[in-house]
């Protein structure tokens, strides 16, 4: 008897927690990668300068290393980073890094993930989100069969993400596939902050060695 009574309150709780989700999937979440990537942004000049002037100033070349990544559906974008590779040096995954001699400035943006700031003008364009699977670059043709079959190629592509947050060393593509997909499929608010949460504790850590 009391479960019939109450059968009314849990449709209208249910009902407005899967209108809240979608809500959030489809208006709320690109709102706060706007306004997060805009003021991280600006508070985070200063730094992104005096990185620009050491780049420049211990390194010949461009400061900006720009490349091709798959986004959202499939679709290549203009993927943004702080130059920490010689000059020359092609679109080559991140496992496949280990024999490349860095500069000391790039040694430390890429250790820091500093190098990655300039996504920031990623995400505020919408190519990219603040948390989302990670881009990958066009010659990854496993990873993007597999996020296109498992849902996660429909999700704009993060800064940081459920895989990175939870890679460990010798990760295969079809274990970070996974991640990405149950990420797909479990887009949330909480679960985005507990990402980002767990992303600051990361960049403290060793980086996995793949």
């Amino acid at each position: 008897m009391v479960w019939v009574m109450l059968r009314p309150f849990r449709l209208f709780s249910e009902q407005g927690f899967s209108y809240t989700l979608r809500m959030y999937r489809l208006f709320f979440k690109r709102f706060i990668d706007v306004t997060a990537s805009l003021l991280v942004g600006l508070l985070l000049s200063p730094l992104l300068l005096v990185i620009a002037l050491l780049l420049k100033v211990f390194d010949s070349g461009p400061i900006i290393f720009r490349h091709r990544r798959i986004g959202r559906g499939g679709r290549e974008f203009d993927f943004y980073k702080f130059r920490s590779m010689p000059v020359n040096t092609g679109d080559i995954p991140s496992d496949q890094l280990g024999n490349i001699k860095l500069t000391w400035i790039g040694k430390f943006i890429r250790r820091t993930n500093i190098d990655e700031l300039p996504q920031l003008f990623n995400i505020f364009k919408g190519d990219m989100s603040i948390v989302g699977p990670r881009p990958p670059i066009p010659n990854q043709l496993e990873l993007i069969a597999l996020r296109r079959s498992n849902g996660a190629l429909a999700c704009r592509p993060g800064l940081t993400g459920l895989a990175q947050v939870n890679s460990f060393d010798g990760m295969s593509v079809p274990e970070k596939a996974a991640f990405d997909a149950e990420y797909a499929a479990q887009i949330s608010f909480l679960k985005d902050t507990l990402i980002v949460l767990r992303t600051v504790g990361y960049l403290f850590k060793p980086p996995p060695k793949y």
